[in-house]
């Protein structure tokens, strides 16, 4: 009886997993609307291959994608890097149609659209603009339909840095885990900025209490990250190779460690971009381009604290973003300049990565998001 009820609670738990689908969004630098600029592939939760859904055109430059907490719309950034211009576009995924629909796009309220996050109600989309270094915050409707932003925040002052640090450069827009601030790690201004959120008001950006946290002068915060249990926020600085490391309480970051995401065989060129957590909260993982293409692993202590533990070969250069699949099996990078997308495993006990699968080839590939339905 004990075998029998054994066996059955196997071929549930097989059951549970296997009929659920994992989907990777992978958005480009297309330069051209007449090619495919976003494309949707299915993660194979035991050989780690890629296996394409389906594609969109007509679209210019989908940089940056994200999804709705149901994962019925996918929002991007696009006419990325082109002048004078910016917008943020909506589209519905039907999986049961293999399909990727275009529903609307709005004006992206500043130059040069990088990233946009939703609430978690799904009613609000937030961008930010890295040219002009703006914000801005637009109604969802149910129907995923972006309406005309209602706030747009502008920013002017910059810091050190002769050229990357003329103005303002937001660069990623990140709510606080329980979604009642917003963060937005400015990196020509040498600032995390900080606004209270209240999803309820027509225009829900309030001033903050502490309005901002300051960086090191020329570090660059770029993307930024909350540990799961919510006490620990983590900010990757482009510019100087860092991560900074934060105890959180309230609205409010209090700098707690710095360390280098780079090897001591790098000594300059530091063009850190990306950063997450496995889901389990152990490791942290942090993406450098430039010279090193690799990706920095480090253990997380008890009181947030980082460790480093080892580098991983991204296989390609310019890894922009990279993504960790729900499970924590499997994390994707996305190499910009090689054109590739690559997907490795990962060992939850030592929490280093290999390479699985087969490398995909996509010009001028720029990120990636992972939603299991």
């Amino acid at each position: 009886m004990k075998k029998l009820l054994t066996l059955t609670v196997t071929i549930c738990t097989w059951l549970a997993i296997y009929s659920q689908n994992t989907y990777v969004f992978l958005g480009s630098f297309n330069r051209d609307k007449t090619t495919e600029g976003i494309y949707v592939y299915q993660l194979d939760p035991n050989s780690g291959n890629l296996s394409k859904i389906t594609t969109v055109k007509n679209i210019l430059n989908p940089s940056y994608l994200t999804v709705s907490p149901n994962g019925k719309y996918i929002f991007a950034c696009t006419e990325s890097k082109t002048k004078n211009a910016g917008s943020v576009s909506s589209f519905e995924f039907k999986p049961e149609d293999k399909a990727l629909v275009y529903i609307n796009s709005q004006k992206s309220g500043g130059e040069n659209p990088v990233y946009l996050t939703v609430h978690k109600n799904g009613k609000w989309l937030v961008n930010g603009n890295y040219t002009e270094g703006s914000v801005s915050v637009y109604p969802i409707s149910e129907n995923g339909t972006i309406q005309p932003f209602v706030q747009s925040f502008q920013f002017t002052e910059g810091s050190i840095h002769p050229e990357r640090q003329d103005r303002s450069h937001i660069h990623s827009t990140v709510f606080s885990p329980d979604f009642d601030y917003l963060f937005l790690p400015d990196l020509g201004a040498d600032k995390i900025r900080t606004y209270h959120f209240d999803s309820g008001k027509t225009e829900p950006l309030q001033a903050a209490e502490k309005p901002f946290t300051p960086t090191p002068l020329g570090s660059g915060p770029r993307h930024f990250t909350f540990h799961p249990n919510g006490k620990f926020a983590y900010c990757i600085d482009e510019l100087t190779g860092t991560v900074d490391v934060y105890t959180y309480k309230n609205g409010q970051l209090n700098s707690i460690q710095r360390i280098n995401t780079h090897s001591e065989k790098y000594k300059d060129n530091f063009e850190s971009s990306d950063i997450h957590i496995s889901p389990d909260g152990q490791y942290l993982y942090a993406s450098n381009r430039g010279s090193e293409n690799n990706i920095a692993i480090f253990s997380i202590h008890d009181d947030g604290k980082l460790e480093t533990v080892g580098y991983q070969s991204t296989k390609g250069k310019h890894p922009r973003v990279f993504a960790i699949d729900p499970t924590g099996n499997f994390l994707i990078a996305t190499n910009a300049v090689s054109g590739d997308v690559v997907v490795f495993k990962r060992n939850f006990k030592t929490g280093l990565l290999k390479k699985v699968g087969k490398k995909l080839k996509i010009k001028n590939v720029s990120c990636v998001q992972i939603k299991k339905y």
